[in-house]
């Protein structure tokens, strides 16, 4: 009787540790999946505030991890982890916790990573869709001065000009909500220090690095590589010569040009590589009517840049 006995306390302990595993198991390990805004990269980490609750989510990256956009119903056309940059709207599905996920899939808007990578290169498309927002408010303003001068000139029509002054002042107070809220998402993007750069110059025309720039690259990786949660920022530039289109087109080849440099001889993960910026003849280092300046024009710049909290950490 009291070797049954010993027996059934054995066997309920042993259920009991067998439940407690399975439960930590499944609270480690189960699956999650949300939609948010990269506020924060740091090396193989993203920072992602979600939009239903705006809480901070890590979102771990690995080799496996699937960048994606939608192509059709049922297809998608996969993107380089260069894509993900602060600004950019995802969904992530993965495995971990509400507060750390390792990620399988992120997918991504086009339209989106047209926006972020615009931001990126360093324009300023807030500004420009401030100004044409201001604009249409003049515009509805006009509108609303218009109809209550034919409400004067025509009772008749008084109804149907409320009607629109109605209107117009929705959308004057639509395009300032529109005008807060995009202000706002692009305050939230995280600061960066500069703990590296260096400079390529390229011949007219040209997207070929010199053996010169090769080496600066090199010891630029070097240093990046020993630096904790480094990204790398790479934007091409052109001189005057030739046309807009032209001039596009080569600043983005010659970018490329030191990104697959990083990457295939100085051993920097792909990862840890912004996409690069096409720049155009924007923001000349030097002026465009001597040849000396337009020398300076043609070039890339390359920063290692670590966020502050990372820097502040370390």
């Amino acid at each position: 009787m009291k070797e049954n006995r010993r027996w059934i306390v054995a066997l309920t302990a042993l259920v009991c540790i067998f439940g407690v595993g399975l439960a930590y198991g499944a609270s480690d390990g189960k699956k999650i999946k949300i939609n948010g805004l990269i506020t924060k990269r740091d090396g193989d980490n993203l920072t992602v505030k979600t939009l239903k609750g705006s809480t901070n989510v890590l979102v771990v990256l690995t080799d496996d991890t699937k960048v994606q956009t939608p192509k059709g119903v049922f297809r998608h056309e996969e993107q380089a982890v260069t894509a993900l940059i602060p600004g950019l709207k995802v969904e992530v599905e993965g495995i971990g916790s509400e507060s750390r996920v390792v990620a399988n899939t992120i997918n991504l808007n086009k339209d989106d990573l047209l926006l972020a990578e615009t931001i990126q290169a360093g324009l300023n498309p807030t500004q420009q869709q401030q100004g044409t927002n201001m604009a249409n408010i003049a515009e509805n303003k006009e509108d609303i001065a218009a109809n209550k001068v034919q409400m004067a000139a025509n009772r008749k029509q008084i109804g149907a000009n409320q009607e629109q002054i109605d209107a117009n002042q929705e959308q004057i107070v639509g395009n300032q909500q529109e005008i807060q809220a995009t202000t706002q998402r692009f305050s939230e993007l995280s600061e960066y220090d500069t703990a590296a750069k260096a400079t390529v110059y390229f011949t007219t025309g040209s997207s070929t690095i010199s053996d010169s720039d090769k080496d600066a690259l090199k010891l630029l990786a070097a240093s990046a590589i020993g630096t904790k949660g480094y990204i790398i920022q790479v934007k091409g530039f052109a001189d005057s010569s030739g046309n807009a289109a032209m001039n596009q087109q080569l600043s983005m080849d010659r970018a490329q040009a030191v990104v697959a440099y990083l990457l295939q001889n100085c051993s920097v993960p792909l990862r840890h590589i912004v996409a690069p910026g096409a720049m155009g003849i924007a923001d000349p280092a030097a002026p465009n009517e001597v040849a000396e300046g337009r020398a300076d024009n043609r070039r890339v710049e390359v920063k290692v840049l670590v966020n502050r909290g990372v820097a502040g950490g370390m």
